[in-house]
């Protein structure tokens, strides 16, 4: 009897025990898919060395080459002023630029002809003289030699120093009078005047002041790295500036949204470095940059700012590497023979905005990892898809497109 009422709970569970099991091992297995590694794609370029122009670049304010305070040297009213004598004008070379009032100085000069003529009459009247008392101390037949005071040497001495005293107020005289017309010493330009027509000035007042445009001078700072990398004109006692050929610069000078560019030479490097920012100031001149250019550009003005690229020295033999693959300004990527990502450490040499010049830590031949990496990882296997600007197919490439899906639903 005990066993029949514990019989059907067995049975329930033998059923359910066999159910479970044929649940469980029953089920279909997994659809297994393609295994594929993971590696990431990367464009290289082959290391070769080359030879790289280094341009520096500095700054600098545009200054006349001469500049000058034109000062009266005689008193007088203004009588006439050239058109050109006005802030902004241009004149040339021995031109009028104003014109004093000179009938005093006319005046001057007939009193101090006056003057001479009476000496030289005074001059001749002497000379006559002592050639009497001479002839009348011979007439005497004396043995002894006639003394100064008999020959009237000191009266004819006299003479003679009031005739030059004389020559030279006349000569003073025509130079004042020549003063009266002010000439401009040097083609240039004024940059302000501070008198006009009818103004009564006086000697050592200040006319205007005026700058030559022969040339033009910018000022430019070079630090001590720039310096390595440039052959500076270096001007020897002795030596002038026409002899000293120097490195071209290019001067650029922003006008609102215009750019316009200037080309001249450094001529000359300045004699000491700034104390206080370690830097040594080249002088570029630039030829007649106040002429009307081809070009339409605006002639330079005085003060203004321009931006200056010099021409330095021609590197050999150099590996130059864009500055973004300069990673973390601490080292480039470079892939091996097994295609693996190495990380390598360089010495820059040099460096502009665009590019590095890489002295060593790379050698030639090279690949250079091209592709930007966020966690790139020293001996990750990478797959080169450009080397050189040319696709590279490989063998696994080519047995499966990553752009179309491993399967379709419901194959």
């Amino acid at each position: 009897m005990i066993f029949l009422r514990a019989l059907p709970p067995l049975i329930v569970l033998a059923l359910t025990g066999a159910s479970c099991y044929y649940i469980f091992w029953s089920k279909p297995e997994p659809r297994k898919f393609p295994k594929f590694e993971v590696a990431p794609k990367v464009a290289v370029e082959t290391l070769r060395p080359q030879s790289y122009q280094v341009w520096l670049n500095t700054q600098g304010t545009v200054q006349a080459r001469t500049e000058s305070e034109l000062v009266s040297q005689v008193r007088g009213n203004v009588i006439s002023v050239s058109p050109s004598f006005k802030p902004g004008g241009f004149f040339e070379e021995g031109e009028i630029l104003m014109e004093i009032d000179r009938r005093d100085y006319e005046m001057e000069t007939r009193i101090s002809s006056g003057q001479l003529a009476q000496a030289q009459l005074r001059l001749s009247e002497e000379e006559a003289t002592v050639a009497q008392a001479l002839a009348d101390w011979k007439r005497l037949n004396l043995e002894e030699e006639p003394s100064d005071l008999v020959l009237r040497k000191p009266q004819l001495n006299e003479a003679k120093a009031n005739v030059d005293a004389a020559e030279a107020r006349l000569e003073l005289a025509q130079l004042n009078m020549e003063r009266t017309t002010i000439r401009a010493p040097y083609a240039g330009r004024v940059l302000y005047n501070q008198v006009d027509f009818g103004q009564y000035i006086s000697p050592g007042n200040n006319l205007a002041r005026i700058y030559a445009v022969d040339y033009a001078e910018i000022r430019l700072p070079l630090n001590e790295k720039q310096l390595a990398y440039i052959d500076l004109p270096e001007l020897y006692r002795g030596e002038s500036e026409a002899s000293v050929d120097g490195p071209n610069v290019t001067l650029t000078w922003s006008v609102g949204n215009d750019e316009h560019k200037w080309l001249g030479k450094i001529v000359r490097a300045e004699g000491a470095l700034d104390t206080q920012s370690r830097q040594l100031f080249v002088v570029a001149q630039v030829e007649n940059p106040y002429a009307k250019q081809a070009d339409g550009k605006p002639p330079f003005k005085v003060g203004s700012f321009v931006q200056a690229t010099i021409e330095g020295n021609l590197l050999h033999n150099v590996f130059v590497i864009p500055r973004e693959q300069y990673r973390k300004n601490e080292y480039v990527l470079i892939v091996d023979e097994e295609n693996k990502l190495r990380r390598r450490e360089i010495v820059v040499q040099w460096g502009d905005d665009d590019n590095l010049v890489v002295s060593s830590g790379i050698k030639a031949g090279e690949r250079l990892c091209t592709t930007p990496m966020n966690f790139p990882v020293d001996g990750m296997t990478v797959e080169i898809i450009s080397e050189d600007g040319i696709p590279v197919v490989t063998e696994k490439s080519a047995k499966f497109d990553r752009s179309k899906p491993p399967f379709q639903t419901g194959s």
